[in-house]
């Protein structure tokens, strides 16, 4: 669990970044979430944008959470902001 300080602190260092990848008229496939995680274990913070409408993409970031075990850190439109610490090589200092 990350906390509010460490949330504003990812947002801050997530406003310049493009998102990564962008879900296709499939949806949430089996390929999508497997970017995803690659994505996460290189980067830790990421942006995906999600073409799907408003209650399909509530619906695809608790998979995407569920699945990736990360965290949300903003959800703006059709663009979230994923984090998920890489305990092997951390690249994010977070403060405490």
């Amino acid at each position: 669990m990350i906390t509010n300080k460490q949330i504003k602190h990812l947002k801050s260092l997530a406003h310049s970044l493009s998102f990564i990848l962008q879900t296709g008229d499939k949806g949430l496939t089996d390929a999508v979430q497997d970017e995803i995680a690659v994505a996460l274990k290189a980067h830790e913070l990421i942006k995906v944008k999600l073409n799907a409408e408003r209650d399909e993409r509530d619906e695809m970031i608790e998979q995407i959470k569920i699945m990736q075990g990360c965290e949300v850190v903003q959800y703006i439109g059709k663009t979230v902001v994923l984090f998920k610490r890489n305990s092997d090589k951390p690249k994010i200092e977070l403060p405490k």
